[in-house]
């Protein structure tokens, strides 16, 4: 789609809301006037009276749209908060005439971003009633009530974690970039554990060292660590030994003194073994995800994962037997080849076997993975929504509550996971880290460090090297951000 931007530059703004309505279109910026003979779409912003307006106008198959929003002008309080008023007026603007040209409006109405939640925790945070917060979502920016009410929900569940917050605290993250073999829908940054033994002994090395540091950084400024979570890829790639040094190293090294919870993702159920659940007994860990993604087993074929359904039900029968702590599984709406029937049958499987967490994704394109190649497999837009519908009639049926979602371009349909828990079975670290209420260290490959300061908003990032190989070249650098990262919280 063609864009022209007057009397502005949020580009950013403008094309967020070309891709909620339109995900189709790429956005192209032309030296030329407008024609109004095709796909386009022209935003201008301005001053009129004491409000500052935004008009845009789109012309799509055929059918020319207007349409304008505005704000009083004593909005504009300096700061952030004068961009934020700006580019609220643009994006609806786009909205309404986008919807006008589309005649439907979609789940989040015109919410953009990931964070769909952050809004009504803001405004709760400053003092705005539920009631206040939710009128905010279904009437400015025209969120469905359904969606609204997992917003609510989750908004809840992170004013909760807020209040439990101390300055002098973070949370962690601990990267282990292999994986069995990689997953269709996959585009993280993890490598094939076949093709890269040789480097696994020498990653657990490496990681053991930074966790040295980062102790000895984070204990020298008086910084604790709150929450704690090892992902990947696959952690369980590794093995028993492996995971136990690695465990014992955070134990020795790390101030995990007031650690409230402590998730490892096993992930995969051909990784799971008894003796790496007996591990994670042992180090008392809070928390492990075995992850199906889907029961069906033509899907799972389809999807490149090298195990079984039945495999998924013998992991989690030994998971209760050696390990017989908190279980998250993580669903998939969406996948290749799957159907509504099909999802149907996985949820029930799935809450059959009584975890304590459920996360039901939606399907992302992503790029770099297998799945941009082969959108026609793809569910349709309506069958996710039948899918998601049914996850959460089924889910609140049986107890759980939604407490933190987020969004990703190139969803399927503009629809979101959601993590829903059992009561008491909510994961601190996943809210903290979708709603970015607090600093995350992370340790590893392909690891991003975010410090959060909350009185401004304002957040930085230092990145860990991506891909294990230069990870292990890069010691100086990280040795850095670790000083960096203690010496900001501690400042706080």
């Amino acid at each position: 789609m063609k864009l022209y931007l007057v009397g502005h530059q949020y580009q950013y703004a403008v094309e967020q809301m070309m891709m909620t309505l339109f995900p189709g279109q790429k956005p192209e910026y032309p030296d030329t006037p407008p024609t109004w003979d095709q796909s386009m779409a022209q935003v201008e912003l301005f001053t009129r009276g004491h409000e500052v307006v935004a008009h845009a106008k789109l012309w799509w198959d055929g059918g020319v749209y207007e349409a304008e929003r505005s704000e009083p002008e004593t909005n504009l309080t300096g700061g952030l908060e004068d961009d934020r008023v700006r580019q609220r007026v643009i994006r609806l603007a786009f909205y309404d005439a986008g919807v006008a040209a589309l005649g439907q409006e979609p789940p989040w109405g015109a919410l953009t971003g990931v964070r769909p939640v952050k809004l009504p925790t803001r405004q709760m945070v400053a003092g705005d009633t539920p009631q206040q917060a939710r009128d905010t979502l279904t009437g400015l920016y025209r969120v469905s009530p359904s969606r609204a009410d997992l917003a609510m929900d989750c908004a809840h569940a992170a004013l909760s974690v807020i209040r439990s917050l101390e300055p002098k605290q973070l949370s962690l993250y601990v990267g282990i970039p292999f994986c069995p073999t990689r997953c269709a829908y996959c585009s993280f940054i993890s490598a094939d554990v076949k093709g890269a033994l040789a480097l696994v002994e020498p990653y657990v090395d490496a990681l053991c060292r930074e966790i040295e540091e980062a102790g000895a950084q984070l204990r020298a400024h008086g910084v604790t660590v709150k929450t704690a979570y090892m992902g990947g890829g696959t952690p369980t790639t590794l093995s028993a030994e492996q995971m136990d040094r690695v465990l014992t190293h955070m134990e020795q090294h790390l101030p995990l003194e007031g650690c409230v919870e402590f998730t490892v993702e096993a992930g995969r159920p051909d990784t799971i073994t008894r003796e790496k659940l007996e591990v994670l007994k042992a180090h008392h860990i809070h928390r492990i995800s075995i992850n199906p993604q889907t029961m069906e087993d033509s899907v799972l074929i389809e999807m490149g994962r090298a195990h079984t359904a039945a495999q998924i039900v013998d992991a989690m029968e030994l998971a209760k037997d050696a390990y017989g702590g908190m279980v998250n599984m993580d669903l998939i709406a969406g996948l290749p080849t799957d159907t509504v029937e099909g999802f149907a049958r996985t949820l029930e499987q799935v809450v059959g076997m009584d975890p304590a967490n459920i996360t039901v994704h939606t399907l992302a394109l992503k790029k770099g993975a297998k799945l941009m190649e082969e959108q026609g497999k793809l569910c349709t837009p309506q069958e996710v929504a039948d899918m998601l519908a049914y996850a959460e009639n089924t889910l609140r049926g049986a107890g759980y509550v939604p407490y933190y979602l987020y969004r990703q371009k190139y969803m399927s349909g503009s629809f979101e996971n959601v993590g829903w828990a059992k009561p008491g079975a909510v994961c601190a670290y996943n809210i903290i880290m979708m709603e970015e209420l607090q600093s995350v260290l992370s340790l590893g490959a392909g690891g991003i460090t975010k410090l959060v300061n909350p009185a401004t908003g304002k957040i930085d990032r230092l990145s860990n090297p991506k891909y294990p190989k230069e990870y292990l070249e890069s010691w100086e650098r990280i040795c850095q951000h670790k000083a960096q990262a203690a010496e900001f919280q501690a400042k706080l």
